[in-house]
């Protein structure tokens, strides 16, 4: 047996020959033509599958030049826009509204809303054992981990947990809609429990309570919340419930439904896909690096002082050192991303509210500054705007919300998306997904045993 010391040496030198193996000559990408991302060389994404559930519209193409245009998102071909300003303007909550919209392809009369908002309710509390068994007996350091676990325990839980016929994965989905809030509620608490060493406290889900409402509930103390903070919230589960079959996570969510598998499955990989901090967790970034700006910058009002400090991050000699501007650009948005404007807008209202209008304006001098910067320290005409990770961090921020708890948020919102995507995979996909890899690796004989070290040493000559 290795002590601890030969181990990490012997793990050190395994790294070694895995990394060397592993790397593969750039120049091959671009003998091959490989899509490297995924995505084509003027930054379009390849086509590889249809979908209604969302759009994202970034350009428009004229006489075959892409033209970049404002951002605009669509659900089941609505406007997010519209959408969002239809049910702020009557003073409702959303979030419901748009897992309706994203499951059934339809708005909701008032009697079919309110029939899913008691159908979510009816499924939100969690099987009989589940929370003490299932999460607190394993607390997670990460929420987004221990949400995927207990996506995949679930699965034990349910009588029919396999089968792909489409009355039992809609049953699925919205169990899961309704449960992701008390899942990563629950997980946090754990987690601050055992790891924080903090008092730990628990509640049920109040039927009364919406979505946004009984997160604020679950993870607060008290359990209070103002009105225009549970709309807020809402407003950012809405904004991040769908983003087009093409961002990672629901593209995760088309391939492994492709393969039939369950619907647990297929969530947790989604799940495992959005914390990556270059998909979901990429709000956590662009908070820190904006806290890390204000402390450094004396005068927040000054364009020449808030343009020096962005143009040491991209120098790569401030923040992190890896020269990005978190939550500036977009793989997809160019002039704008629509999520962001919405944001913006109804987030004033809170930081108001929140004696934070000083931040506030920071944001939007930082969001009219960090493209100019860009252009002039890369010497590119990349156009470059705020995505909506920019100000979520802020946002929850002023909610309160731990930074622990943003990318679960997130997923808490995306669920509604995925679960569209795994129907529409279901019904209309009809075919494993399977591309295509190119080894570029020589072919070479095998070795025998006793000749291995003379083979090694003279490649090693």
């Amino acid at each position: 047996m290795f002590d601890v010391e030969n181990k990490n040496k012997k793990i050190e030198e395994i790294t070694k020959v895995a990394i060397e193996k592993a790397h593969i000559n750039p120049t091959m990408y671009t003998r091959y033509n490989v899509k490297r991302g995924l995505r084509n060389n003027d930054g379009t994404g390849v086509l590889v599958g249809l979908t209604e559930v969302g759009e994202v519209m970034s350009y428009i193409v004229d006489d075959s030049e892409r033209v970049p245009v404002e951002g605009k998102l669509f659900y089941q071909g609505y406007e997010v826009s519209e959408l969002v300003d239809g049910f702020y303007s009557q003073g409702r909550f959303g979030f419901e509204e748009i897992a309706f919209l994203l499951i059934t392809g339809e708005l909701p009369t008032r009697e079919e809303l309110d029939d899913f908002d008691k159908l979510l309710k009816s499924c939100r509390n969690l099987p009989d054992g589940f929370t003490e068994d299932m999460i607190l007996k394993a607390p997670s350091p990460d929420v987004m981990n221990k949400l995927a676990r207990s996506v995949l325990a679930l699965y034990s839980y349910d009588n029919n947990p396999d089968s792909i016929d489409l009355e039992n994965v809609v049953r699925q989905c919205i169990n899961l809609i309704a449960r992701f809030p008390v899942l990563i509620s629950y997980g946090y608490m754990a987690r601050r429990h055992y790891i924080e060493q903090k008092s730990l406290y628990l509640r049920s889900p109040k039927p009364e309570y919406n979505t946004a409402q009984n997160i604020l509930y679950l993870i607060r103390k008290d359990g209070k919340f103002t009105d225009l903070e549970a709309k807020i919230l809402d407003l950012v589960l809405c904004l991040h419930a769908e983003h087009g079959g093409g961002n990672n996570s629901s593209f995760v969510t088309h391939a492994v439904s492709s393969t039939g598998s369950d619907t647990y499955s297929v969530i947790a990989a989604a799940i495992g896909s959005l914390k990556g901090p270059q998909h979901g967790g990429a709000s956590n970034k662009a908070f820190a690096m904006m806290t890390e700006l204000g402390e450094n910058v004396k005068d927040w009002e000054s364009d020449e002082e808030v343009s020096a400090y962005l143009e040491k991050i991209l120098r790569k000699e401030a923040f992190d050192k890896s020269g990005l501007i978190y939550g500036i650009g977009h793989a997809v948005y160019t002039l704008s991303d629509p999520r962001t404007k919405l944001l913006s807008k109804y987030a004033r209202e809170l930081a108001v509210a929140c004696g934070q209008e000083d931040k506030y304006n920071l944001y939007l001098k930082v969001e009219k500054l960090a493209p100019k910067v860009f252009a002039e320290v890369k010497n590119s005409e990349k156009i470059v705007c705020a995505n909506v990770d920019f100000f979520a961090g802020f946002v929850y921020s002023m909610l309160d919300i731990p930074e622990v708890l943003n990318t679960p948020l997130f997923a808490c919102a995306r669920i509604a998306g995925w679960s569209a995507h795994r129907i529409e995979e279901l019904v209309s996909g009809g075919r494993i997904m399977r591309p295509a890899y190119k080894c570029v690796n020589k072919r070479r004989g095998y070795v025998k045993m006793e000749d291995r070290d003379a083979v090694l040493e003279k490649n090693n000559d």
